[in-house]
């Protein structure tokens, strides 16, 4: 006879080997259920691509990553939600540093054998590119989870009210998670959605067991939302009705409050951090320019313009961003931009890269201005038109700019170098000025229409405040909803929501539909033509709650309308307060930094043109009757020309590095201030760099003009 252990240990043994699809501990992707993976893909498509990587170069080996950096990277995956254990992180990182040395390596043998140029510079840079890579790409996992936890964090409070209010009349947890995740956006969603799989696969037992181990990961980061949360799981326990409503309204108040404080902390702290990345992001780095071409003559022509290009729009834009994403890293949870932007019918439009390749042949003619001086130095173009590669002031007629050359193309004995003539220099302003067309264009067409219809429905939504309650007292004198619809659309003629219930009336009225047709029938539903967050979730919760009662479907809309309320002087407050900083590190941004850029590259121009023009003048023996001649020959065998960074290739540096400074503090200044908000980080960045990159030409084209004229008349003054 089969004893009874022995069936149990049959059939145990053989659902212990099914079961072990789903192991967390081992961090194996591959141990995962399909379920699972089908699961986890759906709540990370963003970094499926970071993911890919770290799976094809990280397999090339394994290192033993400490207990400390284990545990910091294991718990940055687990926030952002990746699919790759720490392991991989760091040799993906390892590989591309080793990719990256050896690939320049390679390149610098190259340029050696075949120009005999051997460059310690380039080396250097090489190396310090590749440590910048690794360890850019080692914090990735974090920056992901920073993310995550912005676009989460702005979720907070709606996910305590969507719970808070579910409770009020079904005391249910379970269904009250439910309903919050139902009505929540990515990435929050997804995560609750999590908490009930863990429950599901036997992970544990209860919701609240899973609920309780998700907040963990809030800790050290969001104390009110997990203060709210126990809060919520103590009304349970209480026997009372009016205890119980008055602890689930006690955790919004919870979490609102501590939102409130530590953005007014985080307002003080952020104000020295933001002024040391304009300090060493933008001021410094900027007159270290005006000393680049008088310092690469100095060296013996070591420094090259691409030594520049690698620091000023590699090197330094990528210290910039580590400073700023930590101070985005410090921002505090339960605060921002809660709109969907994917739900927005527009959102096809704003995906469509339709608009960049109208901005390209926007932009397109100032680029090929800006290249002319590119052509005439190191292209045939000039001889196939019959051209000199080169001509000076005096030759195409305007004497008082004296014989320097126009592209500083031709330096002294015919030596090409350059272009570093005024001329050239001022030519090189489009390219970068181009470049920003193609961009301002781009994101003007992008987001003009979706913005302008979300600020619409951010104007419906500020009258939608009173309107709920005016509906909620209606149903709360007893009329049915659909009756109270009715008479809502009455009270708000010439509103802008008077268009909302007005629809939902016709639509009951008229085509006989029922109250939850009406509102979210896919052709007829009045949320239909208001796609609003908050439009859509107040709605949802009227038609849950008057199944409960119509008692509790107006007690429901004016807490709604209450939380609105609430949140809206949270904002105004935070919005004052924020006002300072952003308003400063702005008008650096667009102001200060264009105006000192454009000053420093015609004072960089002057220089040139005055070092030009002597030797020049020394060339042809106009120095012979000047007194001191023979030092000023002295003088310019120190300072040859000829190894100078052209002036021309460090403008466009310069245009370059103002393009991505305003790509990054722009996207650091929305976070601050509304949290991760990619349309209005689109749309600012085009009005961000339209006002710098117009200010930097005209101020730059102004200094360049005004400080040759200045060198020109000291040229001539001493001949």
């Amino acid at each position: 006879m089969t004893s009874t252990d022995d069936i149990l240990k049959k059939y145990g043994s053989k659902i212990e080997r099914q079961m072990k699809g789903y192991d967390e501990s081992s961090g194996q992707t591959k141990k995962f259920s399909k379920s699972y993976k089908k699961f986890q893909e759906g709540m990370t498509p963003e970094f499926s691509n970071y993911e890919r990587w770290c799976k094809s170069l990280g397999n090339f080996f394994t290192l033993k990553v400490g207990e400390k950096d284990n545990a910091r990277i294991s718990r940055a995956i687990e926030i952002a939600h990746l699919n790759v254990t720490p392991s991989e992180v760091l040799v993906f990182s390892t590989v591309l540093l080793f990719l990256t040395l050896f690939g320049g390596m390679l390149l610098f043998t190259g340029i050696w054998l075949i120009s005999g140029a051997f460059s310690l510079m380039f080396l250097f840079m090489t190396f310090l590119f590749g440590i910048f890579l690794f360890l850019y790409s080692s914090k990735t996992p974090e920056r992901l989870a920073m993310m995550w936890r912005l676009k989460a964090s702005s979720q907070m409070v709606p996910a305590i009210l969507y719970i808070v209010i579910y409770m009020k009349h079904t005391s249910n947890f379970e269904k009250a998670m439910a309903f919050a995740s139902e009505h929540l956006q990515s990435p929050l969603a997804d995560d609750f959605r999590k908490i009930f799989w863990d429950v599901e696969v036997g992970r544990f037992s209860t919701i609240k067991d899973s609920v309780d181990n998700y907040l963990i990961g809030w800790r050290d980061y969001s104390l009110e939302f997990i203060e709210a949360f126990h809060l919520i799981e103590s009304s349970l326990y209480e026997s009372d009705e009016t205890r119980r409503i008055a602890v689930l309204e006690k955790s919004l108040q919870v979490i609102l409050d501590g939102v409130y404080d530590k953005m007014l902390k985080y307002t003080h702290e952020v104000k020295a951090p933001l002024t040391n990345i304009y300090m060493l992001g933008i001021v410094l780095p900027t007159l270290a320019i005006a000393i680049l071409p008088l310092a690469s003559t100095m060296v013996g022509g070591a420094i090259k313009w691409y030594h520049v290009l690698l620091v000023f729009n590699v090197l330094i834009p990528f210290l910039v961003l580590y400073m700023t994403e930590k101070i985005m890293m410090e921002r505090p949870g339960g605060y921002g931009e809660t709109d969907l932007l994917e739900k927005n019918p527009l959102y096809s439009k704003y995906k469509s890269n339709d608009s960049y390749v109208k901005g390209f042949f926007v932009g397109l003619p100032f680029i090929l201005i800006g290249l002319i001086p590119f052509l005439w130095r190191y292209t045939p173009i000039p001889i196939w038109l019959g051209m000199a590669r080169d001509y000076s002031w005096s030759e195409i007629g305007l004497n008082f700019m004296g014989s320097s050359m126009i592209f500083g193309i031709v330096g002294p004995g015919g030596i090409l170098y350059g272009p570093s003539g005024s001329l050239a220099l001022i030519l090189s302003l489009f390219i970068p000025l181009g470049v920003a067309i193609i961009f301002i264009v781009a994101f003007r067409i992008k987001t003009e229409e979706i913005l302008v219809a979300r600020n619409n429905y951010k104007e419906v939504e500020k009258e939608f405040t009173s309107s709920l309650f005016q509906l909620g007292n209606r149903i709360g004198d007893g009329l049915p909803a659909e009756i109270a619809f009715a008479k809502t659309a009455e009270s708000t003629k010439g509103t802008a929501t008077e268009g909302f219930f007005r629809i939902v009336n016709e639509n009951i009225q008229q085509l006989g539909m029922s109250l939850e047709r009406a509102l979210f029938d896919v052709k007829r539903g009045a949320v239909i033509f208001y796609p609003s967050q908050l439009v859509a979730t107040s709605m949802k919760i009227l038609v849950e709650s008057v199944k409960k009662g119509l008692n509790v479907a107006a007690r429901s809309l004016m807490s709604i309308s209450e939380y609105v309320k609430n949140i809206k002087k949270i904002n105004m407050r935070l919005n004052d307060l924020l006002a300072d900083i952003v308003s400063d590190m702005k008008s650096n941004m667009t102001f200060l930094a264009p105006l000192l850029s454009g000053i420093i590259v015609g004072l960089a121009g002057m220089i040139t043109t005055i070092l030009g023009g002597l030797s020049q003048m020394f060339e042809s023996g106009a120095t012979g009757g000047v007194i001191g001649g023979e030092n000023i020959g002295g003088m310019l065998g120190m300072f040859d020309v000829t190894l100078m960074i052209p002036t021309y290739w460090l403008q466009i540096v310069i245009g370059f590095y103002i393009i991505e400074i305003v790509f990054i503090l722009t996207s650091t200044l929305v976070t601050i201030k509304s949290g991760r908000d990619v349309l209005q980080t689109t749309a600012e960045t085009g009005k961000n760099l339209k006002g710098a990159m117009i200010l930097y030409f005209v101020v730059a084209l102004g200094a360049i003009i005004g400080l040759t004229l200045v060198g020109a008349v000291a040229l001539a003054g001493l001949t």
